[in-house]
C-alpha cells in the first residue's frame, strides 16, 4: 500500500475510533502549564488520540510507519510535535499532504516538528522511521535474552524519550488515548501498555487499544518470544519460556496487592494489571506503563523478597498514571506519592514492621543523596527547576524518599484516617488529569489543612533544601536488632558464623551489609565473607550492596573481582550499576571502572549509558 493510500486508510480508521472520555474529563480546563521540556503548544493545538501503525524491522533495527492523530485547536495555524533522531518522510492534514518543518536540533530536547493546519483541521498523520540514534529503543540479540533463541525489543519512554520512537507532543500533561497496529516477525509476540494478547498471532500482526487517556511517556512496546501466565482474572505475567514459572511464583501476590490498593484509595480503573519481566538490560527496577508494568529480572529472587517493586509500580496506577505530574519539575508528585502508597500496600499485606524496614532503607538512601548534593542544595527541593537540563537529573531519592517523608510526616500530623480520606478524594477528583506542585499545595491547604485547622510547614518541605526538623522518625525494631548484633560482632562476643546463622530477612541483611564499619580490617572482612558467602550471593540486591562494600574496603578475596565484573556485564539496572561504578570512582579506581564499562556498555540501555558516560567522563 503506498503512503497516500495508507494515510487515507489510517484517517478513515481514526474517524470511526471512539475515544472514551467522561463528562468530568470533557469539563476540565484546557489550560496547560509551561513545559520547558517540550516544543508542543497544547494550548493552541493538541493531540487527543493516536493511531499508530508500525512495523518492527529487527534486521535494520528500526521501527517505521505512521503516527496519525485526532487533534483539537483554538483556530491555530500550526500544530507542533516533538521529534528526536527520527526520519520524517511525509505529513498530511485531513488526508492532504502538507509541508512540514523541523527546528534546530537540541541535544536534550531534539527538534520541533511543525505542521501547518487550518482552523477546522481534525486529523494529522506523520510517516516516519526511527534511526540508530533512537534512545528509547533497545534491540537485543538472542544472546542478550534469557532463552537465547530470538531477538528482543523494548522501549523506555520516561522521561522524554517517547519522541525518539514516535513523533508526539511529548509532555506529561498531554493525555491521549491510542490504538495501534504493530507488525513483528511471526515467531515473536508484541505487547504494549494497552489491551494485550495472551497468545501469539499466526502472522505477527497485533492490534492494541488504550481507552483511557495517558501521558506520552507511558506508551510502551515490548517484542520477544514471550508467553503469558495468569495469576487472577485481572493479573498475570509475561516472560520468556525459561522464566515464566519462576516469575509466576515470584509475583503470586499481585491480586492481593491490587485488592489492598483498592481498599486504600479506590477502584483500580485500568482493567488489567500485568507484568512483563524483560531482559537484564532494562534500565529501571520497573516502569509503570498502564496495564503492563515493565520489570527487571533482578527482582526475581526466588523468595518473593523484592516484590515491593511490584507494589510500587501498582501504586503508580493512581499516583502517576491516574493523576500525573504536569511537568518534570513536579516529578515528586508522581514518585513521593507512589512510595507512600507502596509502603501502605506492603503494610497492609505484610505488617507495619516490614513496611518500616523498607522505609528505613529509603531514609538511608535519602541521607546519602542529600550528602551528594551538599554543593547544590537547590537539587534537594521537591519542586525543581530543570530548565535546560535533562529531566532524568531529577529522578533520584529526593523525589522518591523526601517526597515520601513529606507525606508520612503529614500523615502523622493530621492522623491516618484524615490522610486516607484526603488522598482518596484527591485521586478521585483529579482522575485522568495532571497536577502542578502549586495546584496540589492549594488543594492540600483547602481540603485537608484548613478543614482540620492544622498548620504544616509546606514551603520548608517543597521549596527549601534538605529535610525539615519535623520529619517523621522511622523506627524498625528488626533493624535495631541488627545494629545490636553489629556491636556484639565488633566487640568479638558474636562470631562470624553466629552472625551469618541469624534468621534475618533480606532487608535485615541489606541493613547489616550497609552498616559494616568503614574501619574493619581486611582479615575481618574476609572471615565474614567466608562465613556468609556474600561474594557469591544470588540475590541481586545483596550482591550489589556487598560489592559496593568490597570496592570501598579494597577487598579482593573469594574471587570477588570476577563476580563484580560479571555483575556489571550482565545487569543493566541503572541504580545497581551506577552504585558500583560510583564506588570505583570514589575509591580512585577509575581506570578499573572504565575497563569494565567499555566491555559492558553495549549491553546497557541508553538511559543507563547516558548516566555512566557522564559519571566516568567518557564518550564513545
Amino acid at each position: 500500500m503506498n503512503i497516500l493510500k495508507k494515510t487515507a486508510f489510517l484517517l478513515f480508521t481514526l474517524c470511526v475510533v471512539s475515544c472514551t472520555t467522561t463528562k468530568k474529563e470533557m469539563n476540565k480546563s484546557n489550560s496547560y502549564a509551561n513545559d520547558t521540556h517540550s516544543y508542543a503548544k497544547p494550548n493552541e493545538a493538541v493531540a487527543k488520540h493516536l493511531l499508530l501503525d508500525v512495523e518492527v524491522d529487527f534486521d535494520k533495527e528500526v521501527i517505521k510507519g505512521t503516527a496519525a492523530y485526532s487533534i483539537e485547536s483554538t483556530n491555530a495555524s500550526e500544530i507542533v510535535f516533538d521529534a528526536k533522531n527520527l526520519k520524517i518522510h511525509q505529513t498530511t492534514v485531513d488526508g492532504k499532504e502538507v509541508a512540514f518543518s523541523l527546528g534546530t536540533n537540541d541535544p536534550i530536547l531534539g527538534q520541533s516538528l511543525t505542521i501547518p493546519i487550518t482552523k477546522n483541521a481534525k486529523k494529522v498523520a506523520i510517516s516516519y522511521e526511527t534511526t540508530d540514534k533512537t534512545e528509547a529503543l533497545q534491540f537485543l540479540n538472542p544472546q542478550q535474552t534469557a532463552d537465547k533463541a530470538f531477538p528482543f525489543l523494548l522501549t523506555q519512554g520516561q522521561a522524554i524519550l517517547t519522541r525518539t520512537w514516535i513523533p508526539i507532543q511529548d509532555s506529561p500533561q498531554v493525555r491521549l488515548t491510542y490504538t495501534a497496529k504493530v507488525k513483528v516477525p511471526k515467531e515473536l509476540m508484541a505487547i504494549m501498555s494497552a489491551e494485550n494478547p495472551k497468545v501469539k498471532s499466526e502472522n505477527g500482526q497485533y492490534s492494541f487499544e488504550m481507552r483511557q487517556p495517558i501521558s506520552p511517556y507511558l506508551i510502551a512496546l515490548a517484542v520477544g518470544d514471550l508467553v503469558y501466565k495468569e495469576i487472577s482474572p485481572r493479573t498475570g505475567v509475561y516472560a520468556e519460556k525459561s522464566m515464566i514459572d519462576k516469575v509466576h511464583y515470584e509475583f503470586a501476590d499481585m491480586e492481593k496487592m491490587v485488592n489492598a490498593a483498592e481498599n486504600l484509595y479506590g477502584t483500580y480503573v485500568w482493567d488489567q494489571f500485568d507484568v512483563v519481566v524483560l531482559p537484564p538490560s532494562f534500565p529501571f527496577g520497573g516502569m509503570e506503563n498502564p496495564r503492563l508494568t515493565f520489570a527487571t529480572p533482578t527482582v526475581v529472587a526466588g523468595d518473593r523478597s523484592l516484590t515491593s517493586l511490584i507494589a510500587h509500580e501498582l501504586a503508580h496506577s493512581w499516583s502517576g498514571n491516574l493523576v500525573t505530574n504536569a511537568t518534570w519539575n513536579d516529578f515528586w508528585l508522581n514518585e513521593g506519592f507512589t512510595v507512600y502508597f507502596e509502603m501502605r500496600i506492603m503494610e497492609a499485606l505484610y505488617g507495619k514492621e516490614y513496611a518500616n524496614m523498607l522505609a528505613s532503607i529509603g531514609r538511608q538512601d535519602l541521607a546519602e543523596q542529600l550528602e551528594s548534593f551538599h554543593d547544590k542544595p537547590e537539587a534537594t527541593h521537591l519542586k525543581l527547576d530543570l530548565k535546560g537540563k535533562n529531566p532524568d537529573d531529577g529522578m533520584n531519592s529526593i523525589a522518591y524518599d523526601k517526597g515520601y517523608l513529606f507525606l508520612r510526616t503529614l500523615e502523622e500530623t493530621v492522623g491516618r484516617y484524615k490522610m486516607d480520606t484526603f488522598l482518596k478524594g484527591y485521586f478521585n477528583k483529579h482522575a485522568f488529569s495532571t497536577m502542578t506542585t502549586e495546584k496540589f499545595i492549594k488543594y492540600l491547604n483547602t481540603e485537608l489543612l484548613e478543614k482540620n485547622k492544622v498548620s504544616f510547614n509546606i514551603n520548608d518541605w517543597v521549596y527549601n533544601a534538605g529535610v525539615p526538623a519535623n520529619a517523621a522518625k522511622i523506627v524498625s525494631d528488626k533493624f535495631q536488632k541488627v545494629e545490636e548484633a553489629i556491636e556484639n560482632w565488633k566487640k568479638g562476643t558474636l562470631s562470624d558464623h553466629e552472625l551469618c546463622a541469624k534468621d534475618w530477612n533480606i532487608q535485615q541483611k541489606i541493613h547489616f551489609i550497609r552498616n559494616i564499619p568503614a574501619t574493619i580490617s581486611i582479615e575481618k572482612f574476609t572471615t565474614l565473607d567466608n562465613a556468609c558467602q556474600f561474594s557469591s550471593a544470588t540475590n541481586s540486591y545483596i550482591a550489589m550492596v556487598w560489592f559496593e562494600q568490597a570496592i570501598n574496603h579494597n577487598y579482593h578475596a573469594n574471587n570477588v573481582d570476577v563476580h563484580i565484573e560479571n555483575f556489571l556485564m550482565t545487569v543493566g539496572r541503572r541504580w545497581y550499576v551506577s552504585t558500583l561504578y560510583r564506588a570505583f570512582k570514589r575509591a580512585d579506581k577509575l581506570e578499573e571502572a572504565k575497563r569494565i564499562y567499555e566491555k559492558a556498555r553495549p549491553n546497557y540501555h541508553s538511559v543507563t549509558v547516558n548516566t555512566i558516560d557522564d559519571m566516568l567522563g567518557v564518550s564513545y
